[in-house]
């Protein structure tokens, strides 16, 4: 039996399965327990998270309307009404790993495989430019041939230097296998953004059996990979669990021992949190993995995580409906996908005004929310919402405990804002249609009389009139 230690560097000890079990039995003894419950909830409102215990507790026994009513007030205060716009975009799916969840794995030999070349990713770029998009994760499937750090490296470079009309790339988010602390500072002198590295499941035991062979396999290198790209100077790091391989108690308990962890050692948690649900997929059913959760567990799942970590962006994908992201949009989603393509190649000549198949068979996954950016950003718009393509704060070096600093200081609001605002009049001016055009104008000036510095209100004002003249990537 191995300890709970949050500060420790073993991930055994740090995701403790016998802690988490105690937690989960800890749980069902006082989930009917009003008095305790309601004193947690007190605690949550004021707006400085919770421990795993605590959350847990929540989540099994809290009142569904309590807690999403206090989620979205704890989100709209670090995060107002704005939600940062991103898409994945797939470079290869040759991969070693026998991730039985996943179509890319090594044994699945009904999969296309397909590796882009550097043209092919220019191509990709200026498709994804030709959206909107300022923001992307590069994924890819884990293989020293086809995949190395090298390839990952020109990659980004290439991302980067791709400018096509008011086109540009400005953040790039980095999710690719566990590696060693020498390639993620070479990740860092990359300028990457977030490194990303979802654990699929913290259980253990569900982990290899569904992990049965390939370096992933590895639990305890997969579990402290994070570990190794803070020390290798990577400021921000996202984590995530694959909801439906196990116990979605189990899973959310991991998630906040991991935060915790990142917490304790190196004075700042996760800049994201991601919820993926697992989807169908080339050769890929869901029969054999009987945890999946509704969509109202799912949303408690999320307005759960907002209330115990109040700092931290959750990101939901298009592996989710409309209809379900709008409703985590309002209980602590802050970063959605939109007009995304789970594919290797699966942008280039594609047009928005498409029948929305994808034309070759190497989706890692089934999506569900299969609008194009311009409808997801005119929902947004509709619902009160801000898109926003912001990058300020990576380029600033806003990052790591500095951007923690201002965000639980609230000061972050004077800067989010103003940048969300800017980066979609700048959509407005060079990617919408007439309609939307008008109603993001409409939403802007709404938006600016809101900003409570008049300094900041004022140099908004001016930097989006030279906006509307041809200038380009104003950033406060």
């Amino acid at each position: 039996m191995l300890k709970y230690n949050v500060k420790s560097p073993n991930a055994m000890e740090f995701i403790s399965h016998d802690e988490i079990m105690a937690t989960l039995a800890w749980v069902d003894e006082n989930k009917n327990n009003q008095a305790l419950i309601r004193q947690i909830m007190q605690k949550a409102d004021q707006k400085k998270g919770l421990e795993h215990r605590e959350a847990s507790l929540l989540l099994a026994g809290g009142d569904s309307n309590a807690l999403f009513a206090l989620a979205g007030k704890i989100k709209q205060e670090f995060y107002g009404n704005r939600v940062v716009l991103f898409a994945p975009l797939y470079l290869s799916n040759y991969c070693v790993n026998g991730c039985v969840y996943c179509p890319y794995n090594i044994t699945n030999d009904t999969m296309p495989r397909k590796k882009l070349t550097q043209d092919e990713i220019r191509r990709e770029v200026i498709a994804l430019q030709d959206m909107g998009h300022k923001r992307l994760v590069i994924e890819t499937g884990e293989h020293p041939k086809h995949s190395p750090i090298e390839y990952i490296l020109e990659s980004i470079n290439t991302i980067y230097d791709t400018k096509h009309e008011n086109g540009a790339i400005r953040r790039i988010n980095v999710n690719i296998a566990a590696t060693s602390v020498d390639e993620y500072r070479m990740l860092k002198s990359a300028n990457i953004g977030t490194y990303i590295l979802f654990q699929e499941t913290y259980c253990e035991q569900t982990y290899k059996s569904i992990h049965p062979t390939g370096p992933k396999s590895d639990y305890s290198w997969h579990t402290e990979a994070l570990d190794r790209a803070m020390q290798g100077g990577v400021d921000d790091v996202g984590i995530g669990a694959l909801f439906g391989l196990t116990d979605y108690r189990y899973e959310f308990a991991g998630m906040l021992m991991h935060a915790e962890h990142l917490e304790a050692v190196y004075g700042v948690g996760p800049h994201t949190m991601s919820v993926p649900r697992i989807r169908r997929a080339q050769g890929i059913g869901t029969n054999n993995f009987a945890h999946g959760i509704d969509d109202e567990t799912f949303a408690r799942i999320v307005a759960c995580l907002r209330i115990s970590a109040p700092y931290t962006g959750i990101i939901v994908s298009t592996r989710e409906s409309e209809e379900c992201r709008r409703k985590v949009l309002d209980v602590g989603v802050s970063q959605i996908s939109g007009g995304s393509r789970t594919s290797v190649g699966g942008y280039d000549h594609k047009q928005e005004s498409d029948d929305r198949c994808e034309k070759n068979d190497t989706k890692q996954f089934e999506i569900s929310d299969d609008r194009s950016l311009g409808e997801v950003v005119r929902w947004l718009i509709d619902i009160g919402y801000i898109p926003s393509f912001c990058t300020a704060c990576y380029r600033e070096g806003r990052v790591g405990d500095r951007f923690m600093e201002l965000c639980k200081s609230g000061q972050i609001q004077n800067c989010c804002q103003p940048n969300a605002l800017m980066t979609l009049q700048e959509y407005l001016l060079d990617y919408a249609d007439a309609d939307t055009i008008e109603a993001g104008e409409k939403l802007i000036n709404r938006e600016i009389l809101t900003i409570p510095n008049e300094k900041m209100r004022t140099l908004v004002v001016d930097q989006l009139k030279k906006i509307k003249k041809g200038s380009r990537d104003f950033r406060v």
